[in-house]
């Protein structure tokens, strides 16, 4: 087995240490091949935190700058492969000790290789102290995430027992002990292995019986039992360590010359072998003059003893020792150093704590370690609180802001801008057009609600440069996105055309390319389907000009959008599949699930049902929990007829939405769009209640946007909802705003519906048959050429209802083929529901062929069992649930019901059907 063992230490010169420092002992093992073999395409990114790779593997470069959150995932993603490829050659063992001394950024890694483990043969094992882990901890959190995910075995290491204690004692001193010692021993320490065996040096140096009886008192704590350890040792050797303990946990020969001047080479080197011998410091395996205390507690021992101001000028003096020490190498350092000019503030002053902690926080942002950045830069800013904003506390609040956008959680959004928004006062008050224009251009991405704050701050940076600039056309195209996620479509186009013709003239093809896939999206989402389409195309084109992977990747996949919605789906898929060939490459999972999710709706479009759930599979796996990927997953349960499922999902995702803030964001929307999609395919309706009024909240939000797609989407919900209520004036209203969808089945979120089809059912509510039959002929030729085959199965159907209502001249015929269709369609696919549905219709048209009984005033033999079930007393709802039909279905008998018979409600149809002997079945 292959062991990469590494103690976490409290070494403040690196994020992501144990990492760090295992991998480097793999790369110092390696020739180049190896290297590339093991890391693949991830090499260059694990570079960015491990330099000695650009040694094997020269010539790297750099990998495409991404947003925040995505270069972390691709740096994670980098590392967990290249130790599972390490593990399928040979099983691999990896050892974190002191796992509660662990920066955040290395336990989110911990988090994400958890993630990943399965099926490889590599076993993490992490030891930590529970003592030191409060509900506060970073590590509490991490494992309270790896317990709900049951990623990880809790091993608890009790103490030794008594039986244990004196193995332990007799293997270590070879001496067997009386069994009142091991008894007394055991008792005190609770078998605690580091108390024990920290009592046993102290036996040893005080005292060996060759009888075996130790006449030594048990300390009652293990600091005692440590003091008297010390104790033991000379006043030089005691100098010379807690120097060192002040340090740090690990410490250089160099560094205590430095310190201990009054010291020769020679009583240096005999106080370090004192120290060595009595085991109280250990020399780092494979290196030289570098050491580290052989327990945090002795440290912790020794920094306890000194008061607080001989601990700061001790701080003061290591500060300045090490900055000499480490000369133009210095910046490296940045975090130890910042941490010793902190703790000596009140002696050395703010000046270097704040260039320390901005450089060690420059740092940390380079290598995605965005909280212990955070924590950088607040320090910075915290020493100088209630100063005039000046170049350094600027930088260091521009430093902060990027962290919290790399972070972003949706309560933190006014305080990034804000802090964007002061910085840029600040450089543009100072004539420093570069820097001011640098932070309007920082890639933040607000959340929808919170874009126009983000779009001012542009709009003052613009007032600084050249209209016609390539940095006000760098600029153009921000503001264009900005407005786009906040629905001001008409101003978020003009900027988009400027930049255009900007990035033209000056050939400019990066930000040509740009600035094209934004305006694919914004074209999508106001349903300009054809501009998009040419748009996206274009944008594609020039991707072979440009290495801007992440733009090529959105390109791709709004391209792939327009081309779905316009029924190319060999173009869709074609564009869909190089998209995610370059999420993968990218390794950008906010891009993966993105594109994975449209992956999973072509497939579904198709029927492909099992494709469809493994690309959702994988998007999960990236984004566990992600609502659209879930609500894609809980559709394709209730079209196969999987309802327990479904409505396990989609109760899931109707709770997060009750609970979300987001006025139109898609954990709010998603579930109640669905809804009426769910009640066709079932045919039992319900909640309409809660859908009417999250449909009232979207209304007023999307009537404050102008933004035609969210007004279509609204209305697709809401006239679905008419129709399956047979709500005729609700219908109605809404009629006119689908017809920008005519002809065309577009990507709104996971809705999923051809609009003739939807237009052709709104029709049909509305009793106009006849334009019904034209809508859904153009639904039928539309997905028979594109082959979207579960929306033609249920076109087929849909269309057969509005013929056999009809009943014209060759309407029953032709009701009939299309059920046939529908029948293999549905049985092909596994559509469940829509074959028992289908089933049923022709089960009704063959009876009326076979000659069944005459009724009445032209009543049909299904409305003779509703009229049937209407004299019982049932409701509606009741009657669709009895006759597995759907509640408009419902309405509609009961319509054509009182229109033949000529009563006029529900009492008066039940005389009638007395009089006529039409009994209940």
């Amino acid at each position: 087995i292959y062991r990469c063992t590494e103690k976490l230490n409290r070494w403040f010169d690196c994020v992501h240490w144990p990492w760090v420092q295992t991998i480097r002992s793999f790369v110092q093992e390696s020739d180049s091949g190896l290297l590339q073999s093991a890391m693949g395409r991830g090499v260059a990114n694990i570079a960015e935190i491990v330099p000695e790779i650009h040694d094997k593997v020269p010539g790297l470069n750099p990998p495409p700058a991404l947003e925040p959150e995505v270069a972390r995932f691709r740096l994670f993603d980098s590392i967990t492969s290249f130790l599972k490829n390490l593990s399928q050659s040979q099983p691999l063992l990896l050892v974190l000790d002191d796992l509660h001394w662990a920066d955040q950024a290395s336990l989110l890694l911990m988090e994400f290789l958890a993630r990943e483990l399965k099926g490889s043969a590599l076993l993490v094992i992490g030891a930590y102290r529970d003592v030191e882990v409060s509900r506060q901890h970073p590590l509490s959190r991490t494992l309270g995430n790896l317990t709900r995910e049951r990623l990880f075995q809790r091993v608890h290491l009790g103490g030794l027992n008594s039986e244990e204690v004196g193995r332990f004692l007799e293997t270590a001193s070879r001496v067997t002990p009386s069994p009142g010692l091991v008894e007394a021993l055991q008792t005190r320490t609770e078998g605690n292995p580091l108390f024990v065996s920290e009592v046993l040096r102290l036996m040893e140096t005080e005292g060996l019986q060759e009888d075996g009886s130790w006449d030594v008192r048990i300390p009652e704590g293990l600091i005692d039992t440590i003091g008297r350890r010390l104790d033991q040792l000379s006043e030089n050797c005691n100098r010379m360590l807690t120097i060192a303990s002040v340090i740090g946990r690990q410490f250089t020969l160099d560094q205590l010359a430095q310190l201990l001047d009054d010291y020769s080479e020679d009583q240096l080197l005999e106080v370090v072998e004192e120290a060595l011998t009595a085991r109280v410091i250990e020399e780092l395996p494979q290196t030289v003059g570098i050491y580290q205390f052989t327990h945090a507690l002795i440290q912790e021992t020794l920094t306890g003893e000194l008061s607080t101001t001989r601990k700061v000028r001790l701080h003061a003096r290591i500060a300045g020792v090490l900055e000499d020490l480490y000369g133009d190498a210095a910046e490296a350092h940045a975090t130890e150093l910042a941490h010793h000019f902190a703790e000596a503030e009140a002696v050395l002053g703010n000046e270097n704590l704040v260039k320390y902690s901005f450089l060690a926080g420059e740092r940390a942002l380079e290598t995605y370690a965005w909280e212990e950045a955070l924590s950088h830069f607040q320090r910075a800013l915290l020493a100088k609180e209630g100063e005039p904003l000046d170049d350094r506390t600027a930088a260091s609040l521009f430093g902060l802001a990027r962290a919290q956008s790399a972070i972003l959680v949706r309560s933190q959004v006014g305080e990034v801008v804000a802090s964007l928004d002061r910085v840029f006062d600040y450089y543009a008050s100072m004539g420093d057009v570069a820097r001011a224009v640098a932070v309007a251009e920082h890639p933040f991405y607000p959340p929808v609600g919170h874009g126009h704050d983000a779009a001012q701050l542009v709009d003052k940076a613009l007032g600084l440069v050249s209209p016609n600039s390539l940095a006000a056309g760098r600029l153009l195209s921000r503001y264009g996105w900005f407005l786009t996620g906040e629905g001001d479509f008409q101003q978020a186009k003009e900027a988009l055309d400027q930049a255009l013709a900007i990035s033209r003239r000056e050939n400019d093809v990066r930000l040509e390319m740009r600035t094209l896939a934004i305006a694919t999206r914004v074209e999508l989402i106001n349903l300009h389907f054809e501009q998009a389409l040419k748009n996206g195309l274009r944008a594609v084109e020039l991707a072979a000009l440009s290495n801007e992977l992440q733009t090529e990747m959105s390109a791709r996949m709004w391209t792939s959008d327009a081309m779905a919605t316009i029924g190319d789906s060999e173009g869709a898929r074609r564009h869909i599949d190089a998209a995610l060939s370059l999420a993968d490459q990218l390794r950008d999972h906010n891009g993966l699930r993105t594109v994975l999710r449209r992956c999973a709706v072509i497939s579904a479009r198709s029927g492909d049902w099992s494709s469809a759930l493994t690309f959702i599979g994988r998007g999960l796996d990236a984004v566990p929990g992600d609502p659209n990927l879930l609500a894609v997953q809980m559709m394709i349960h209730y079209e196969v007829g999987d309802f327990a499922e479904g409505e396990a999902i989609h109760d899931k995702l109707l709770e997060a939405s009750l609970r979300s803030t987001a006025a139109l964001g898609s954990e709010r929307m998603t579930p109640i769009a669905t809804m009426p999609f769910i009640a066709r395919i079932t045919g039992v309706a319900g909640r309409e209640g809660v859908a009417e009024a999250f449909l009232s909240q979207f209304s007023v939000a999307a009537e404050s946007k102008s933004m035609d797609g969210l007004e279509t989407r609204r209305a697709v919900v809401s006239c679905l909802l008419g129709v399956m209520v047979g709500d005729a004036e609700r219908v109605r209203e809404h009629y006119g705003s689908l017809e920008s969808i005519r002809g065309r089945m577009p990507h709104l979120g996971v809705i999923s519906i051809h609009g003739s089809r939807l237009l052709g059912l709104s029709a049909y509510t509305m009793n106009n048959l006849d334009q019904a039959t034209v809508y859904f002929e153009e639904a039928l030729d539309f997905c028979r050429k594109a082959g979207y085959r579960p929306e033609l199965a249920w076109t087929c159907c849909d269309y057969a209802d509005c013929l056999i209502e009809r009943k014209g001249v060759g309407d029953l015929d032709k009701a009939k083929i299309m059920l046939d269709e529908a029948q293999v369609l549905s049985s092909e696919i596994g559509m469940r529901p829509l074959s028992e549905r289908v089933m049923e219709r022709i089960g009704r048209l063959q009876s009326r062929s076979s000659g069944g009984a005459d009724y009445p005033d032209g009543l049909s033999p299904r409305e003779v069992e509703v009229l049937a079930l209407i004299c019982t007393g049932k409701s509606n709802r009741e009657i669709a649930e009895e006759l597995i039909i759907s509640l408009s279905t419902v309405a509609h008998h009961v319509s054509n019901i009182f229109n033949k018979t000529g009563v006029a409600n529900r009492a008066e149809a039940a005389t009638y059907a007395a009089r006529h002997e039409i009994a209940p079945n």
